[in-house]
């Protein structure tokens, strides 16, 4: 089979397959080649967060969440059920029904917008040419030309010597989302994002979990005061937390892991019956074109761009994981749409100071901006806005009043430069930030915007507020 298209996507996760639709919105004739496969061996669409990442952890969390509330609040809403108990198998179920649902709605859309999917490895030739074959084989199934191409081939995570995957005893992120029963005692190496998330699932579901970080900063990419908040709230959540220490074994023996790590007492060990490795992702760069293509990489094998995400052979684009800047799927997605419009010649960019980063734990941690480390770093004057959902009447209806609303400003302009959030529903709430942001708000314009009452929000314009020592529900 060969074939010429205007554009040819390689990958079909959050950052391929949007830029597929997009360019088909566009008029463009479309083909998406990708080689994921389900456990039944059939070809699925979404990538890695569809799959297994954003999507099932999601699905878990939630599941795991609700089990922990009919254990430890219902009573307090005089709601008696006697004592919950797990169906892994149920829960797994149900998580795979969300995966199947949204992959196959990406199939429809998909069908809609007359993209044609190709499943397969894709390799990029010389003269513009995609060549695909089967996995694992060497045999070319089918040639694909056009005249331009856009790399998402996304990520995978990163693998440690000292800790050898078997996926039984020692898993990555992707083992950690098909267990069939919860592990009495789980260890995880990364208390990053994923560690984190992961840890929180089956914490609540039983789990006794060790988190082993070689970082001597809890999430040091975090404003601190958010960190030391969230980090004080996991501890009491049960979630032990290791910093600064490092990884120097781990080797199962008699069906359990046996781990060795160092910190600053020296050598300690710790027998787990699962260990989660999640260190980090890492492109997909290595399997999809050779040298003759001439494409400039990084030494951590992020394919080179410009600003627009066109490599160094013009046509051919790299987005996503694959490229510099936070590994987040909804990065990879607004990169697609630019490059698609850019394709068809329209003008258009991607604000990389203004994208949202969350951790999806109980409370969730959100943010968007400089941190308050950032701008003293740089030497930037600020005013900072603090407002605690202790104080907040919506959130303590929910019973949620753990964390707090951070705004930063520049002590000058006022314009806002950073917001951070520790809270229920952080997630939903970063958007107005964002928003606030992108329109270049100053904290005055946010602190002038009616909220309504009773609501999470409100706590965003209490920070605001508090900038100038004038909110209403704490004391200036």
């Amino acid at each position: 089979m060969s074939k010429k298209y205007d554009v040819v996507v390689i990958g079909a996760g959050p950052a391929g397959y949007v830029a597929a639709i997009r360019c088909a919105q566009l008029g463009l004739s479309v083909a998406c080649v990708d080689e994921w496969h389900n456990h039944q061996g059939e070809s699925s669409l979404g990538g890695t967060c569809l799959n297994v990442g954003c999507i099932p952890s999601k699905a878990l969390l939630e599941s795991s969440h609700l089990f922990a509330v009919s254990q430890n609040e219902f009573k307090e809403h005089g709601i008696s059920i006697g004592k919950a108990k797990v169906d892994v198998s149920v829960m797994m179920a149900r998580k795979d029904k969300v995966v199947n649902e949204l992959t196959q709605g990406i199939k429809a859309l998909f069908k809609a917008n007359k993209v044609e999917f190709v499943h397969g490895h894709a390799r990029l030739a010389q003269g513009k040419k995609v060549e695909v074959r089967e996995r694992g084989k060497k045999k070319i199934v089918a040639t694909l030309e056009a005249e331009n191409i856009i790399l998402a081939a996304g990520s995978s995570s990163v693998h440690l010597d000292q800790a050898p995957l078997d996926q039984k005893y020692i898993v990555d992120s992707t083992g950690a989302l098909e267990f069939d029963s919860v592990p009495k005692r789980l260890g995880i190496i990364g208390a990053g994002a994923i560690g984190l998330e992961l840890g929180s699932v089956w914490s609540r579901l039983g789990s006794e979990v060790v988190l082993i970080e070689a970082m001597d900063e809890f999430l040091s990419n975090v404003d601190q005061q958010i960190s030391r908040a969230a980090f004080r709230s996991y501890k009491k959540q049960g979630l032990d937390i290791r910093i600064n220490a490092r990884l120097l074994s781990a080797t199962v023996k008699n069906k359990e892991v046996q781990l060795t790590y160092e910190d600053t007492r020296g050598a300690q060990q710790v027998v787990f019956d699962k260990l989660i490795v999640a260190v980090g992702r890492k492109p997909n760069s290595d399997t999809m074109f050779g040298d003759e293509m001439e494409l400039a990489i990084d030494e951590r094998a992020f394919i080179h761009v410009n600003k627009h995400c066109e490599t160094s052979v013009p046509g051919i684009y790299a987005i996503g994981d694959l490229v510099r800047g936070p590994m987040l799927a909804h990065k990879g997605s607004e990169e697609g749409v630019m490059v698609a419009e850019r394709i068809a010649g329209q003008a258009s960019s991607v604000n990389y100071d203004h994208i949202p980063s969350v951790i999806y734990t109980q409370p969730e941690i959100a943010w968007v901006g400089k941190t308050e480390q950032a701008c003293e770093a740089e030497g930037t004057p600020v005013n900072v806005g603090v407002f605690p959902m202790t104080a907040s009447g919506r959130a303590r209806a929910m019973g949620s009043t753990e964390g707090m609303v951070k705004i930063i400003a520049h002590k000058e302009t006022d314009r806002v430069l950073g917001v951070h959030i520790f809270s229920a529903q952080a997630s939903e709430l970063i958007a107005q930030a964002v928003t606030a942001m992108e329109m270049q708000a100053s904290a005055e314009d946010i602190a002038m915007t009616v909220f309504a009452h009773p609501t999470l929000a409100e706590s965003i314009h209490e920070a605001a507020l508090a900038m100038d020592k004038r909110a209403i529900h704490i004391k200036n």
